[in-house]
């Protein structure tokens, strides 16, 4: 299980800003990056690797 303890999280600017979809990005850590849902900031988190997430994020469509 990863460590999140020192995450900085930054909400996501592929959110929406109606307060609905909203997720939160952690890149501060070494090797890892942590997503997590905003209205759950306790609850489970994502853990990403440096490439699947490079990966993960070249696939989302272009925001307009």
């Amino acid at each position: 299980m990863a460590d999140l303890s020192s995450a900085q999280w930054r909400k996501s600017t592929r959110s929406s800003s109606n307060g609905g979809a909203c997720v939160e990005v952690a890149d501060n850590l070494f090797g890892i990056v942590g997503v997590r849902d905003s209205k759950d900031p306790t609850g489970p988190a994502l853990v990403f690797g440096p490439a699947a997430w490079r990966a993960f994020v070249a696939q989302l469509p272009e925001q307009h």
